[in-house]
């Protein structure tokens, strides 16, 4: 039944399926990367904030797990240009980039053979992406969780920058959980779904069990999009769930650093020993302690759909299972509507 999903963008990417597991931050371990490339999809590792050495090792790590296609993210506003000679050094065939200029990057990686990816947040970004000679476009809606680049929604974005950077594939970004998003989607113009939000919630993710009771509860009303946890990543706009941190901070009327509420404060100690700080830009991971319900715990407004927690494998196939049954039965309301008869 998959193989009827594929678009042309999956044989670029020698996918299955035409759904990519995000970047989620620390929640991308390599066994989630691994589970998604072994039922079809793309799985991501992000690597910016890891050293050299480390990403290498998480490379190895998802080769080690399966023989298919993965990627890994840097951010481009962040000093990436050691790690990402170690991601062409490893043959890693996908690299997708963020929030920064790809022309720097993006003959580079293309002349090393891996597929170039970048994240765009409005049609100008798409365009100048376009002229760097991007090889896949990914226009994230102002819906999505994590860090969000633009103000415009999926649902406007997709086709405004499909139209305008044709020929080249665009994957969306942003509001999508189930196969209903991944067929309105390609019903937009997108060749696949780039999906985060769904994916904290898998087995394999890197997440404390306490942040994913927190999605499965969640609304899409309690996805925010803020400047609040902008420790380590200042003046990044991103979308997280209301916390006692975030209410704080709007009570005291969202004050800049160092002016917050509890400024400093010890929120969680990792399992390695090291304290974290109230507004850091890090979510809950497995092994740490504290007053984790106040760290960043990153959702998109797709989070009104999740509320499960199941294995990356079994998710792809039951969205893209369910995608095609929505298509069918779009086909089957018009053919009712209009009597044509269809194939």
């Amino acid at each position: 039944m998959t193989s009827r999903l594929r678009t042309a963008l999956c044989g670029r990417l020698g996918i299955d399926v035409p759904v990519v597991q995000a970047p989620i931050g620390s929640a991308a371990a390599p066994e989630l990367a691994a589970a998604v490339a072994e039922a079809g999809g793309l799985g991501m590792l992000a690597s910016t904030w890891q050293s050299p050495e480390r990403a290498r090792l998480s490379i190895r790590n998802v080769r080690q797990r399966t023989s298919r296609p993965f990627g890994v993210n840097l951010v481009l506003d962040f000093p990436v240009i050691d790690t990402l000679a170690v991601c062409l050094d490893e043959a890693v065939p996908v690299i997708s980039t963020f929030w920064g200029d790809p022309e720097p990057v993006s003959h580079r990686i293309r002349a090393a053979g891996a597929l170039h990816m970048h994240t765009v947040g409005s049609v100008r970004d798409a365009l100048h992406a376009a002229g760097c000679g991007v090889d896949v476009i990914v226009a994230q809606g102002w819906e999505a969780g994590g860090h969000v680049r633009g103000t415009t929604a999926t649902m406007v974005l997709v086709p405004a920058v499909v139209d305008a950077v044709h020929p080249i594939p665009v994957m969306a970004a942003g509001g999508i959980s189930d196969g209903r998003g991944l067929a309105a989607v390609l019903a937009l113009g997108a060749q696949g779904a780039w999906m985060g939000t769904r994916f904290l919630a898998t087995a394999e993710a890197f997440t404390h069990q306490m942040y994913r009771q927190h999605l499965l509860a969640a609304t899409a009303e309690d996805a925010v999009h803020t400047h609040c946890f902008d420790g380590g990543w200042p003046d990044a706009a991103h979308r997280a769930l209301r916390n006692p941190t975030l209410r704080r901070w709007e009570l005291a009327g969202s004050p800049p650093a160092p002016g917050r509420p509890g400024e400093g404060d010890v929120v969680a100690v990792d399992a390695a020993g090291q304290a974290h700080y109230r507004y850091e830009d890090l979510m809950p991971l497995p092994g740490m302690t504290g007053e984790l319900a106040d760290m960043a715990l990153y959702a998109g407004q797709s989070v009104e759909l999740v509320r499960d927690v199941r294995p990356a494998g079994r998710l792809i196939n039951e969205l893209t299972a369910r995608t095609v049954d929505v298509i069918e039965q779009m086909g089957h309301a018009i053919q009712a509507a209009d009597g044509t008869s269809y194939p």
